[in-house]
């Protein structure tokens, strides 16, 4: 059932994005009086699951369809002879869709070279609907509709998400007990109540986000305060690769305060009380959770002499410690009783705002992200996933906010990566016109079918790639 509801939250984030992307080359296309021969959710090899145009003032509708030959423009087809219910003799109204293949969406611009690569079409003479033909200003709005939409709809979808729940988190500065070190973070020269001021001299201001920005930005140098002490660790690169797999590099250090004990705990009727601190073991000062845990872990089946704190007063309980390592007791999770947390709700006028921001600021670190990926050395060409790492992300149950949130991160991945000047991408196109516009001359057609080819074994090879991870990942 699991699996079942992440396929449907994946398929209906998809389906929003694709539907918004290509409804922006189509209004611009539409605008600009191009003809769009074709505009599908989900695409149709041989069938189509549905299928709807408008011709002779009325609609008209077909279900579970093959594809006809696409004659649309084909000059060596007389149009009147074909029946009269025969769609093709209406070229000049668009065909809306649904395939059967649930992986994304198009929108056929007719006179433009896509993934179609129908060089029939493109051998014919030029007509004044076609996208050639337009002046390369307009091509380059209807190429980048796509792009924009997507970014206005992930400004839309965080607006709506600050609205209705607002947001929280937890400010850096106001990590009073700093952080709790793994392995790795060890290794690099952090210790447990480190305080991070600064990485390669920016300050962090959400707490979650500090190992996300120590790889993001390849930070070299982070500046922390130890024991009242400034002291700065320079980080080595070749760490890099294993700080993007490592998760849980920062963890948030508080005090080991009991929230219950459990009936049925070994420690049950030790004199531990709800609100009880533990300050040390075994008369070896600690306080925080991730050291206590660590201590007991050296503990397994044993006894240890826990000082408490209560009421500012402390005293000294005797406690079992299990197999595990646990003396099983529930700590206090309520953080807001050790930290301020930061609470912001929004208004309908200010979560508009603050949505363009959070795109910006999403946008700007996506980028960086994607350098990660570029970069050899990072290896974080490693971890680049298919449809199965999207799905694993999404949620188990159906949650409204994870699922937007989501939706809204992979409208700005989705307009991202199309800004990428790779050909059979948006981005490809853009710096084409780009380049027409700024010299005044347009590529051959030629030239933008070789360049759209290479374009497509490049993401080929890159849809490779990423199933390969995802497929390796199943079996490790």
């Amino acid at each position: 059932m699991i699996v079942l509801i992440k396929i449907i939250q994946v398929i209906f984030a998809l389906s929003i994005l694709v539907l918004v992307h290509e409804f922006g080359h189509f209004l611009f296309a539409k605008l600009f009086k191009t003809r769009v021969d074709k505009f599908y959710l989900f695409f149709n090899p041989k069938i189509a699951l549905f299928k709807a145009k408008k011709f002779n003032n009325k609609w008209h509708f077909r279900f579970f369809t093959r594809n006809l030959p696409d004659s649309i423009g084909d000059e060596s087809i007389d149009i009147d002879t074909l029946p009269e219910d025969d769609w093709r003799r209406y070229p000049e109204h668009t065909e809306y869709g649904i395939g059967w293949v649930p992986l994304g969406g198009y929108c056929k611009i007719a006179g433009m070279i896509d993934e179609s690569m129908d060089k029939k079409a493109l051998k014919l003479t030029p007509k004044p609907w076609e996208f050639r033909t337009k002046p390369a200003w307009q091509r380059f709005f209807i190429m980048f509709g796509g792009v924009l939409f997507n970014f206005i709809l992930a400004i839309l979808i965080y607006a709506a998400i600050l609205q209705t729940w607002g947001d929280s988190y937890l400010k850096n500065d106001n990590a009073k007990y700093g952080i709790a070190v793994n392995d790795l973070s060890y290794e690099i020269g952090f210790r447990n109540g480190d305080k991070i001021i600064s990485l390669d001299g920016e300050k962090v201001d959400d707490f979650s986000q500090i190992q996300i920005n120590l790889a993001r930005s390849q930070v070299k140098e982070a500046i922390v305060v130890r024991n009242n002490d400034t002291v700065s660790i320079e980080i080595n690169p070749v760490y890099l690769p294993a700080i993007l797999k490592t998760p849980g590099m920062f963890d948030l250090a508080f005090p080991f305060v009991i929230g219950e004990i459990p009936k049925g705990s070994i420690n049950e009727g030790a004199g531990l009380l709800p609100g009880d601190e533990i300050k040390a073991i075994n008369s070896t000062n600690m306080f925080l959770v991730q050291e206590i845990q660590k201590e007991l872990a050296n503990h397994k089946s044993d006894n240890i002499l826990a000082t408490v704190e209560r009421s500012d007063v402390k005293i000294e309980i005797p406690l079992l410690v299990d197999t595990a390592g646990k003396i099983q007791v529930l700590l206090e999770n309520d953080l807001t009783k050790f930290f301020n947390i930061t609470e912001n709700s929004y208004s309908f006028l200010s979560a508009i705002p603050a949505g363009g921001n959070k795109v910006f600021k999403s946008i700007r670190n996506y980028i960086k992200e994607l350098g990660l990926i570029f970069s050899p050395k990072s290896e974080a060409y490693k971890s680049v996933g298919s449809f199965i790492t999207i799905g694993k992300i999404f949620p188990g149950t159906w949650d409204w906010y994870r699922v937007w949130s989501l939706t809204a991160m992979l409208s700005i991945m989705l307009g991202v990566m199309n800004l990428l000047p790779i050909p059979a991408l948006d981005g490809g196109h853009i710096l084409f016109l780009l380049v027409e516009i700024i010299s005044g001359r347009k590529p051959s057609d030629k030239f933008l079918e070789i360049a759209q080819m290479i374009g497509m074994i490049f993401l080929l090879a890159l849809m490779i790639l990423a199933f390969g991870n995802d497929i390796k990942s199943l079996f490790i």
